[in-house]
């Protein structure tokens, strides 16, 4: 079992997802949000589908914060920065936040299979800006089906996690790795979040031309080990 997790803007689709996952997974799973009542009504709902044994409660994002050390921030990218200052003061000392924000140009009322222009390269590269020089980022979970992580069915799809940090990349990629038909890999430095992130306009624009929510990567020819 991973030290608690905090699900920041966990009761949005993929927020929610992930939450479920992890928390079937048997880990312990604090979801946050703006609005402490609505986390604490997303956590109960999936403690209805997990069981009563689920390890999982809501708290506001803040409070979620100063709960744990480990952070997962799944927030529209608009909302992204502001959030973060707020949070900043909350967040501890030594603590990891996984950074799964997308900038997509409908963010700014654009299309959503278009990625915007961030000044520092990437929104993984933003957060590190913004989050206290103790808090590592990872970023990781841009490329994942929300509607597959709130279903019950192993996920066809790589998940690549990029950091500085080689603990803080191994900790996310063995969470990864605790859903079912994911398969983590090492994408190197925290800068090459600016191609990852650009991937998932990709897979908008096969989700609408193929009329479905599914769409996922694989990256083949890898050794058998790759990703453990």
């Amino acid at each position: 079992m991973i030290e608690p997790i905090v699900i920041i803007g966990g009761t949005g689709p993929q927020g929610r997802g992930l939450a479920l996952r992890w928390a079937k997974a048997g880990e312990t799973v604090i979801i946050g949000s703006r609005d402490a009542k609505r986390a604490e009504a997303t956590a109960e709902e999936i403690r209805q589908k997990v069981g009563p044994a689920a390890h999982i409660s809501g708290l506001g994002n803040a409070d979620a914060c100063a709960a744990a050390e480990l952070y997962v921030l799944t927030v529209p990218f608009e909302g992204q920065a502001e959030l973060l200052k707020t949070l900043k003061p909350a967040m501890k000392s030594g603590s990891i936040l996984i950074d799964a924000t997308v900038p997509l140009a409908a963010a700014v009322g654009g299309r959503p299979s278009r990625v915007l222009g961030v000044w520092q390269g990437s929104a993984a590269q933003q957060t590190a800006e913004l989050v206290p020089k103790e808090v590592t980022v990872v970023g990781a979970f841009h490329n994942v089906s929300a509607g597959l992580l709130n279903g019950d069915a192993e996920i066809d799809c790589d998940v690549i996690v990029c950091s500085d940090d080689d603990k803080a990349r191994r900790i996310a990629s063995h969470l990864a790795e605790k859903i079912p038909g994911i398969r983590a890999l090492d994408g190197g430095k925290l800068e090459n979040c600016r191609i990852v992130e650009q991937i998932t306009a990709l897979l908008i624009t096969l989700n609408i031309r193929h009329k479905v929510h599914s769409a996922g990567i694989r990256i083949t020819g890898l050794p058998p080990h790759a990703g453990k």
